[in-house]
């Protein structure tokens, strides 16, 4: 008998993409779309959301075609997306105000400086688990709100607002559901993250009506169907989780403790709490992992801002030429006892340093020491990051961390076997690469076919990861703890620079 299929919409910042999967978590066809980007303003970025809709149905229907399977044959789709990215739109027409604000845009930086010198971000981290930053969509709204003509005076009644899930959604059930899921409410400065609802005291702080947003349901539930005109057949939508939520399911971290890390240009790490959500010490972000059958659990969430973009800068900068394989290749051969230190704090240091006016630099270099030793270097910033987060998540939350840890990859650079190794020698925790990356879509898929009860638990949905392989650290003790006091050191003199 054929798997049940499931349909995964990946809607992230660059791209709009759809991948057909059997019950089994195998890929059977994908289909894309380039987003086009808008910078209005330095430091603004939009994006069209109506194109985004369109894309979205373009690319489920292709991705269905190309398996040579139909659209009767889909048990459910399950929806991914960019998490922090706001679209308001007339409730009437379907018509946005304005063009998507996304999770890049600095623009309401001054509100944040102006709430934090009011003395509310304590305040804001106790109730929502985040920082007070324009990354997050609360901030996003409200200016909205002020810089549309007539939006203020629109929102009682004739506007409704959300995150990219929220707007697809809505597009897709031709305007029958406004819903969001709890991962996604999480990233808004507009959740209460323990209490499980949209928050008055923040939206009385932010400035924004509650009755704008969408209803929050589970991860793994019930959004309606999509309407048959839009793509020829209603299909039940049964799964929503922002993107790194969804690749923390896609790489089966269901329990505490268990986490992953995604390297990009830059890397979001993430570590599954279990129902306790922590306030961090070390300005982590605390947020959902997932709600399904009504029980949240919660985790621990650092960025680090340059990771793959490291190795980009060694072409760009540098001339290195050949890509990252020239990169690592000359990495591999670099020597150990010229040990450099880059600190690639290109636009500031991320979790757990939070220091906007740190800039890059490198260290200990030599007459001896050259391209190779700095291409090493910047391979090693990365796992040498990420070592960090996992010491700052080890004090917050100590109690995920009892037995033995090992961390999930995915993404680019994970590619390398080279760099999965000296990942688990700079940690000195084991690492576990996914052979198929797209875990942020198959968590979608995941979290869909629980909802449409292929799954019968969150067992037997994460029992659909993809095959792994395994590495250990080789390193010893001593001249790791070296390797990473030479980068606590180096870290703390940046800065000054």
């Amino acid at each position: 008998m054929d798997q049940p299929l499931i349909l995964a919409l990946d809607q992230g910042t660059t791209s709009t993409r759809a991948i057909l999967f059997a019950a089994d978590g195998q890929p059977l066809a994908e289909a894309g779309a380039p987003l086009q980007q808008h910078y209005p303003q330095d430091g603004w970025v939009e994006h069209d959301a109506e194109e985004i809709f369109e894309a979205s149905v373009r690319v489920l229907k292709a991705a269905v075609a190309k398996a040579g399977r139909t659209l009767a044959e889909v048990a459910a789709i399950g929806i991914t997306n960019q998490r922090e990215t706001l679209v308001v739109w007339e409730k009437a027409t379907g018509r946005p105000i304005h063009k998507a604000i996304v999770w890049q845009d600095r623009r309401t930086e001054a509100m944040c400086v102006r709430l934090r010198d009011a003395g509310h971000e304590r305040r804001v981290t106790e109730i929502t688990g985040l920082l007070l930053d324009p990354y997050f969509s609360g901030t996003k709204l409200a200016w909205l709100l002020d810089n549309v003509a007539g939006a203020r005076e629109a929102a009682a009644g004739e506007l409704l607002a959300g995150t990219i899930d929220a707007w697809v959604i809505w597009k897709l059930t031709g305007g029958k559901v406004h819903a969001t899921d709890a991962t996604n409410a999480s990233r808004t400065l507009l959740y209460d993250i323990r209490a499980g609802r949209w928050s008055a005291e923040m939206g009385g702080m932010l400035g924004v009506p509650l009755d704008l947003l969408p209803e929050v349901r589970d991860c793994a539930g019930d959004f309606g169907e999509t309407d048959a005109a839009i793509l020829g057949r209603a299909i039940p939508i049964r799964g929503v989780a922002g993107d790194q939520q969804a690749a923390l399911m896609g790489q089966g971290c269901i329990r505490p403790g268990e986490m992953k890390a995604t390297y990009g240009t830059g890397c979001f790490m993430l570590i599954n709490t279990g129902e306790a959500a922590p306030v961090s010490g070390a300005r982590l972000l605390t947020t959902v992992a997932a709600r399904v059958a009504g029980r949240t659990t919660y985790a621990l969430e650092g960025a680090i801002f340059i990771a793959g973009a490291a190795i980009q800068w060694l072409g760009e900068g540098l001339g290195i030429e050949g890509g990252p394989r020239a990169a690592e290749a000359l990495a591999m051969g670099a020597r150990d006892d010229l040990p450099v230190v880059l600190v690639p704090a290109f636009t500031g240091q991320g979790a757990p340093w939070w220091d906007a006016n740190a800039r890059g630099a490198i260290f200990g270099l030599t007459r001896d020491a050259g391209r190779p030793e700095i291409a090493r270097a910047a391979f090693d910033a990365c796992a040498l990051q990420t070592r960090d987060l996992i010491e700052a998540m080890r004090a917050d939350a100590p109690q995920a961390f009892k037995g033995q840890v090992e961390l999930r990859i995915d993404g680019g650079m994970s590619r390398s076997p080279w760099f999965s190794q000296r990942l688990a020698d700079l940690t000195g925790i084991g690492v576990c690469r996914a052979t198929y990356q797209e875990t942020t879509a198959l968590g979608a898929a995941l979290f869909a076919g629980l909802g449409a009860g292929i799954y019968r638990d969150m067992e037997e949905a994460a029992a659909a990861r993809p095959a792994t392989e395994s590495y250990r650290p080789l390193m010893p003790v001593d001249p790791r703890e070296r390797a990473y006091a030479r980068w606590l050191d180096a870290v703390n003199r940046v800065g000054t620079i």
